[in-house]
């Protein structure tokens, strides 16, 4: 594949940076906390100025936590303020960079594809870079931070990890530094897309820096987390990233089908896992009713209201599939590779791309197996639709925390 020129760009500290602004206020030299303090000292803070995060205060403590010896100013949480400051800058980034080159990863951040436009402007990427940055302190006063790569992964890790550090505030990466950079960085969690959990599974088999990923090939981690995350870390241990903006904005308006719940109180995050396969269990039912196949699915998880985040992915499949279990895979890895340590409140899963099943395609890996689960899950589906949709559930459908038990829930979800 074609290298690229991805710029992915970060407002530095977003919602403590807007308050300290509105306030005629140096965010690096504020003590500024974004956090409702009528809720006592047990309030989560949303976000810390650049000068509390120099002295090491983490972005995501409790008011209790914070410093005793610092005189800090709290900011209540106003997030429409928030959204009109981003919306102001996202605009100014499409006076650069036509949208369709652009992926509105969250409220503070983007990824731009500016391969075709550095000889219209005449410029490399850092240069453009920092023009794009420059015309958002001047017009904002908000500062943000860059990363550049070949592919949006080495660009958000340049960002993630050496950008921040660096005067201008811009890092670029090169296949040239995957050896000399990527490959020593430690822990794992530190690179994007290497939630908390993956890391334990890699330090379980001794994996604790990048390299070490090396120390088995592609196939080891295919057969111990499945195809889609197997072959997610080997590449991303070796810069691989063949995903592109065109990708990431993949939501298509194609015929769909979608499912969403609110819970009724905050889950963790294995807890929330549970509610995405079950509701994957649901509306792979409807989809094999209707002799249908996805090609495009995706995933949103939005954490409880006192941390207004949430994240959506969507992954392009290599075949239009209605199998399950490899649709369920696919939930896994964007869930793994998004999830944050933070209480779940809604989640919403969805196929889109819809096609009609007239054959099932093989790949060289597959065998006969595929067509036997097939049969497997027609006789599931059958026996619920003759006795009840909740006739035969997985095992872990029992548990407490599950929510299909009680059908009555989804009637209107699907």
């Amino acid at each position: 594949m074609k290298e690229r020129n991805i710029i992915s760009i970060d407002l530095k500290s977003f919602f403590a940076s807007v308050e300290c602004v509105k306030r005629n206020l140096d965010p690096f030299k504020t003590p500024l906390v974004v956090a409702d303090i009528s809720r006592g000292n047990g309030a989560m803070c949303l976000a810390v100025s650049p000068y509390l995060r120099n002295l090491g205060v983490n972005s995501r403590c409790r008011v209790f936590e914070l410093p005793k010896n610092v005189k800090i100013i709290y900011a209540k949480p106003r997030m429409k303020l928030y959204e009109e400051y981003s919306n102001l800058v996202f605009s100014i980034y499409k006076e650069f960079i036509s949208e369709e080159d652009i992926h509105f990863y969250s409220i503070d951040e983007v990824f731009m594809d500016t391969t075709d436009y550095l000889k219209y402007y005449n410029m490399t990427d850092i240069e453009l870079a920092l023009k794009i940055m420059k015309t958002v302190k001047e017009r904002t006063n908000l500062t943000t931070t860059a990363g550049i790569g070949p592919n949006i992964f080495l660009a958000k890790v340049a960002m993630d990890v050496e950008a921040k550090h660096n005067k201008n505030c811009v890092a670029k990466w090169t296949n040239e530094d995957i050896e000399k950079k990527l490959w020593n960085i430690e822990p794992l969690s530190k690179i994007w897309g290497f939630g908390r959990r993956t890391e334990k599974h890699l330090n379980d088999l001794g994996i604790y820096k990048v390299k070490d990923i090396n120390k088995y090939p592609r196939n080891f981690y295919i057969k111990r987390f499945g195809n889609v995350m197997g072959n997610d870390i080997w590449c991303k241990a070796n810069g691989i990233d063949f995903t592109t903006i065109k990708d990431m904005n993949s939501r298509s308006k194609d015929k769909s089908m979608s499912m969403s719940q609110i819970l009724n109180r905050d889950y963790n995050s294995d807890e929330a896992f549970l509610i995405v396969r079950e509701m994957n269990d649901l509306l792979n039912e409807k989809l094999r009713n209707m002799n249908l196949s996805t090609k495009l699915v995706y995933l949103s998880i939005t954490y409880s209201r006192d941390f207004h985040e949430s994240f959506v992915e969507s992954i392009s499949l290599s075949n239009y599939e209605d199998n399950k279990d490899k649709i369920l895979d696919v939930f896994k890895y964007i869930f793994n590779k998004n999830i944050q340590d933070l209480p779940v409140r809604k989640v919403a899963i969805g196929y889109t791309r819809l096609s009609n099943k007239k054959a099932i395609q093989l790949s060289i890996f597959d065998n006969d197996d595929v067509i036997k689960t097939d049969k497997y899950y027609d006789i599931i589906n059958n026996i619920n639709e003759k006795f009840g949709r909740t006739s035969i559930l997985r095992a872990s459908s029992l548990l407490k925390n599950s929510t299909i038990k009680n059908r009555e829930k989804f009637k209107n979800m699907i």
